[in-house]
């Protein structure tokens, strides 16, 4: 137990909240195209999405453990790792350990439902878990993979996975609602790698902050944080969600400065700071407002 506390450390539990966010996205669109779902389902799929995060997390500490890139990294309070290896070396088997346990325990609760509800989830389910072993280890040396892989997991897999778990089916509802946290959460990773392009570029990684530069990725991240609130709108529009998902348009509160911000400052990283907090939040409310938006259609 003495041990244990430490490792809870690489699990970044405070930031494992983005799981249950996008989770209820998945339900939302199953109680919005079914009106009930089995509940006890879907708390195996709420331990699911949250075990699946624990999953990259620890790996992601693991490896950059091993590379000694932590090391290097210019910590703030949203990127640079939780240092904890780094205090406690002699825990990195045991956290290896814990990714690998993670990784089981969401490919079981996987496999369940996939026998409950068929083999169509089956290639969901498969990319799934690939990509929480490789995005560190092997996309996060390719920018596009890099780029585009936490919003997959995140959002369109998350998302779907959920939906067919609680439904049986995938609907087009789940699918145009998965656009918004996918959009959300490959922005998430792509402004928290503001701070570590040098030491990125130590280990041979290449997202786009070392590819093209600090400014340039900042144009990327203001289309992806647009292109998420454009979904909404689009989508209600065309009837594919309902008029109160009108509700997640709330955060542009939140939107605005951080992209002034962004663009006043993509260089300075002391002062994009507040904006990656803000960024957090964005991606934590956007999905929620989304889910009550379903909830209360």
């Amino acid at each position: 137990m003495k041990d244990f506390k430490p490792l809870l450390g690489t699990m970044r539990l405070p930031f494992v909240i983005l799981a249950p966010a996008c989770v209820l996205v998945g339900l939302g669109a199953a109680l919005y195209t079914q009106g009930n779902v089995n509940w006890f389902h879907f708390v195996l799929t709420l331990i699911g999405g949250i075990t699946s995060h624990i999953c990259v997390n620890v790996f992601n500490e693991y490896y950059d453990f091993k590379t000694r890139l932590d090391e290097k990294t210019q910590k703030t309070p949203f990127s640079g790792g939780s240092g904890t290896l780094q205090a406690h070396p002699e825990l990195a088997p045991a956290a290896l350990t814990t990714a690998i346990v993670a990784l089981a325990i969401t490919g079981l609760i996987g496999l369940y439902f996939v026998f409950v509800r068929g083999w169509w989830l089956l290639p969901v389910g498969i990319l799934g878990l690939a990509l929480l072993y490789a995005y560190t280890v092997w996309m996060a040396r390719n920018p596009v993979l890099c780029l585009l892989a936490p919003g997959l997991g995140f959002g369109t897999l998350m998302v779907l996975g959920t939906n067919f778990a609680l439904t049986g089916v995938y609907s087009w509802t789940a699918f145009v609602a998965s656009f918004i946290p996918f959009f959300l959460v490959s922005d998430l990773l792509l402004l928290n790698q503001f701070p570590d392009v040098e030491a990125d570029q130590t280990i041979g990684r290449k997202h786009y902050p070392i590819l093209i530069g600090r400014r340039k990725s900042g144009y990327i991240y203001i289309a992806f944080l647009l292109l998420a609130y454009l979904a909404i709108i689009v989508s209600v529009i065309l009837h594919l969600l309902p008029l109160f998902s009108l509700l997640a348009l709330l955060t542009l509160v939140l939107a605005v400065p951080v992209i002034r911000n962004v663009l006043k400052n993509s260089e300075n990283v002391a002062a994009l700071i507040p904006s990656m907090g803000q960024n957090v939040l964005i991606n934590l409310l956007t999905p929620v407002l989304l889910a009550v938006g379903l909830f209360i259609h």
